[in-house]
């Protein structure tokens, strides 16, 4: 157990809004199914105040003593001499535990990092068929803005509105920078979707509806202004990066 922490926002790379409904036919039970899967990630510093600090979301996967996350959700270094580390919190609210991760693969092409942890989770499946279509029904679960709501995972539905490169088309060479030119030099398609983004969802999966198997995981927002303008003025399309590169993460990590 553990006390609630301020907010602590890392990246502004993230995810979704609050829905007003989760009306569609299955969903209650997909949820009920993949929410125990669906964790906090983050640092535990035990002389730190306060000792948690949230830096996104993830959910277990392979079996189940992997997590899936954005490499974007790691922390540059930890504090070796205040014995910090980083951090997997399982459960819902006061009563969610700590649990110590590992690095055990990580991709930062494709914004993905795998950590090990020594307790199993119920791992998500993983979607393996045809390729998402544009139109397609979806859902997310993690925890937006953060602790700030407490560690319970919220849901939100949507749909994949397109399919699109990852670097966008941009309307001058100043508004290119490093990370998208890398990106255009070596391009691959993520699911743009419909759902508004917040600062807490970034790792979070992207699941089909009905079954529960998840197609991407969510990374990042289309910022109309600034990063500080996401929260009071969200743009509403956010991207995901497909399942199949996670698939690759964890065959490199057997």
């Amino acid at each position: 157990m553990f006390p609630w922490p301020r907010l602590a926002v890392g990246a502004f790379l993230l995810l979704p809004a609050l829905s007003t409904s989760l009306a569609a036919a299955g969903l209650p039970d997909t949820i009920d199914r993949i929410r125990s899967s669906v964790v906090a990630v983050g640092t535990f510093q035990p002389s730190g105040s306060p000792r948690q600090q949230f830096r996104g979301t993830g959910f277990a996967v392979g079996n189940g003593h992997f997590v899936v996350t954005n490499f974007h959700v790691l922390p540059e270094e930890l504090d070796a001499g205040k014995r910090e580390k980083l951090a997997v919190y399982v459960g819902r609210g006061r009563s969610a535990h700590f649990y110590p991760a590992t690095i055990a693969a990580q991709d930062a092409g494709h914004d993905l990092a795998l950590l090990r942890i020594d307790t199993k989770l119920p791992a998500l499946a993983l979607h393996d068929g045809p390729p998402p279509r544009e139109g397609q029904e979806i859902a997310l679960t993690g925890f937006p803005i953060g602790m700030a709501l407490g560690l319970y995972p919220v849901t939100h539905r949507g749909i994949i509105s397109a399919i699109s490169p990852m670097a966008p088309p941009q309307l001058g060479s100043r508004a290119l920078s490093a990370k998208m030119i890398r990106a255009m030099r070596d391009p691959f398609d993520v699911l743009q979707l419909d759902a508004t983004a917040y600062p807490g969802n970034s790792g979070s999966p992207v699941f089909d509806q009905q079954t529960g198997e998840v197609l991407g995981v969510l990374n990042s927002v289309f910022v109309k202004e600034t990063k500080e303008a996401v929260i009071q003025k969200p743009s509403g399309i956010s991207y995901a990066i497909p399942v199949r590169f996670v698939r690759d993460l964890l065959h490199g990590a057997k």
